[in-house]
């Protein structure tokens, strides 16, 4: 792409000696390669990088010229796993993400997506899977929803003011569920006809043509879905079958697009299945291409601590046996807060799911009374077999609010303790049922170990991001992962130890990710899209890694957990533009459309640029 914008600039495409709609000077200038970095002045044209020079650019006429001195100028981060199809709609300046330098966001994961089903299928899909109410989620799907397919889906996007960029995926869940019915959708007994088999291939195809980055699929057995008709079966994807499945590989395989995968953690050959299914074959000239695979997820997991290891080794096997395979990855503990029993680690064991099937308090009371309910609840508690995600330990989860003040800042082992010796399980569901909501406690599930942290953002075949921003809303927030890891590796290096350069870091997060999944995003050289960040490495600190709540105002006012640490990043741009500055929205964000809908494969310059900039024509 650089090539050819540089091509224009050449023969006319627009007067090199007018001047820079922004100037940043005098910051250390990472261009998302890994290559090393530089103290450099930047130029911003027409939103793109106009000019990366060593001495200081002439400033006549600049409107807008900011000194980064002492300061980090870098790539605008790719988040490659969000929730975030239902609050764009409403909330398109996605400003969680973007206060934090994530300027491409990618939606449709965990074969979610809302392209193809209707308000109510969304909220069952959405609502308990990804934490996100119900309600709203039927309430806003029903209001915006004019697409009927993928192009259309994109152009709607593109009607909305978005402070990001977006791509997407297509999910395997919105197109069976919507060609099916969800009821067939999620029975076990009921295949596809070879008409909805040719229906959801024609789907997958079009969203493919529609520039959509590939599809995402499911078959993690304890992701439930919401409502009446359907509630407690898992997400429509999880039924489908080889034949079905292969079909829609084979698809992304000649086309050379990704599919994002959750395996059956319960079965882990299926994780094998998945890595070998990656691999491409070559004899005699002929074969098949790898299928890029992007696999849920990397993970020291506390239940089974030797897992990340199998991991890392699985995924170089198969890319030395010519696969494509990746895993993703929360790059930093994976810390989850919980109101009462409402959290999506319950849903991997029978009592657990039992209780999260009821959706009225009363009867969820009920059942936890129950002394034969409690003695299985204790027995799956107790169980040491089978592969799990959550640790089961009641002693490493600590109470932080409670209107019984005793209790906080205790686990519920040690309320158990202190109750006459009452079994852990049993101190939990005593402090729910009296307590409901407002007892709220955390704990955390993996990624505990900063040494197995460092070696796995040192390992190729895993990529860095994980986020889940826009669901559990209640639950987590990793909104600023990218800066997270960032001190990381900035903390380490100060200390004398590094494990991986801030180059190579910064790589991980902007130009390796926009290169696997074919956008144009994450670099920052000339000819590049503007999508950047300012950070002030001195302030890569424990603000980081607090949390704080706010309004989520299409969801009525729904608190949810954020990260609040504006003073790391004084400035994010999109597209030339900027979108946020000095931990405040700018006038234009929310009022004019500074991303766009990134197609996969096309290199296309921005058809927004800054006020008074020349208007180059699309390429590709």
């Amino acid at each position: 792409m650089t090539r050819v914008w540089l091509d224009r600039i050449e023969r006319g495409g627009f007067d090199p000696d007018v001047t820079y709609d922004t100037i940043i000077k005098g910051g250390r200038w990472f261009d998302g390669t890994g290559a090393p970095s530089a103290v450099r002045h930047l130029g911003l044209r027409g939103g793109r990088v106009a000019a990366v020079s060593a001495e200081p650019l002439d400033e006549s006429g600049c409107p807008e010229v900011v000194d980064a001195t002492g300061q980090w100028v870098m790539p605008g981060m790719v988040d490659i796993h969000t929730h975030y199809d239902v609050e764009v709609l409403e909330g398109p300046t996605l400003e969680e993400s973007l206060r934090h330098g994530v300027t491409t966001i990618l939606l449709g994961s965990c074969s979610l997506s809302t392209v193809h089903v209707d308000a109510v299928d969304a909220g069952d899909l959405f609502g308990r899977v990804e934490a996100i109410p119900r309600q709203h989620v039927i309430r806003s799907v029903g209001a915006h929803k004019t697409w009927r397919s993928a192009e259309e889906y994109v152009a709607a996007l593109e009607s909305l003011p978005l402070g990001p960029n977006l791509a997407s995926f297509i999910g395997h869940s919105d197109m069976r569920a919507a060609t099916m019915g969800l009821d067939r959708a999620t029975r076990d007994d009921v295949r596809p006809t070879r008409s909805e088999l040719d229906r959801m291939e024609r789907m997958l195809t079009e969203a493919l043509d529609a520039g959509f980055i590939g599809m995402s699929a499911q078959q993690l057995l304890f992701d439930k879905l919401d409502g009446d008709l359907c509630r407690s079966r898992t997400l429509p994807s999880t039924y489908a079958k080889g034949h079905e499945m292969r079909r829609l590989r084979d698809v992304l395989r000649r086309r050379g697009r990704a599919l994002q995968a959750g395996p059956d953690a319960t079965h882990p050959h299926t994780i094998v299945t998945q890595a070998l299914g990656s691999i491409g074959l070559k004899l005699f000239g002929m074969g098949r291409k790898p299928l890029k695979t992007s696999l849920l997820s990397a993970a020291d997991i506390k239940a089974i601590p030797f897992i990340i290891h199998l991991m890392r080794l699985l995924g170089g096997v198969v890319n030395r046996l010519g696969a494509d395979f990746r895993w993703q990855h929360l790059p930093v503990p994976f810390e989850v807060y919980a109101d009462g029993i409402d959290l999506v680690i319950f849903e991997e064991f029978g009592a657990g799911a039992a209780a999260l099937h009821l959706q009225e308090k009363l009867a969820r009371d009920e059942l936890m009374r129950d002394p034969a309910y409690r003695a299985r609840f204790r027995k799956d508690y107790e169980s040491k077999y089978g592969p799990r995600v959550w640790h089961r330990d009641f002693f490493d989860a600590e109470i932080v609010e409670c209107p019984d003040a005793s209790v906080v800042g205790k686990s519920f082992g040690q309320v158990g303790v202190e109750r006459g010796g009452a079994h852990p399980v049993d101190a939990f569901l005593d402090l729910v049922l009296e307590h409901g909501t407002a007892l709220r406690w955390r704990t955390t599930i993996s990624n505990h170990r900063p040494k197995i942290l460092q070696k796995m953002a040192q390992t190729p075949s895993i990529q860095m991001g994980f986020s889940d921003a826009g669901a559990h809303l209640r639950n987590m927030a990793f909104y600023n992962v990218g800066l997270r890891l960032l001190k990381h590796v900035h903390d380490a290096e100060k200390a004398g130890k590094p494990f991986l350069s801030v180059e190579q870091a910064v790589h991980r997060m902007t130009g390796e990710l926009a290169e696997w999944y074919d956008l144009d995003a994450g670099h920052l050289r000339v000819g590049d899209r503007a999508d950047l960040l300012v950070v002030d490495p001195e302030r890569l600190d424990a603000s980081l890694e607090e949390y704080a709540e706010a309004p989520v105002d299409q969801y009525g006012g729904l608190s949810r957990m954020v990260n609040r640490n504006d003073a790391t990043v004084p400035l994010v741009m999109v597209g030339g533009r900027t979108v946020w500055r000095d931990g405040r929205a700018a006038d234009v964000l929310g009022r004019e459309r500074t991303g766009r809908f990134l197609r996969a494969g096309e290199t296309a310059v921005d058809p927004l640029p800054a006020s008074g900039a020349d208007s180059l024509p699309s390429a590709s």
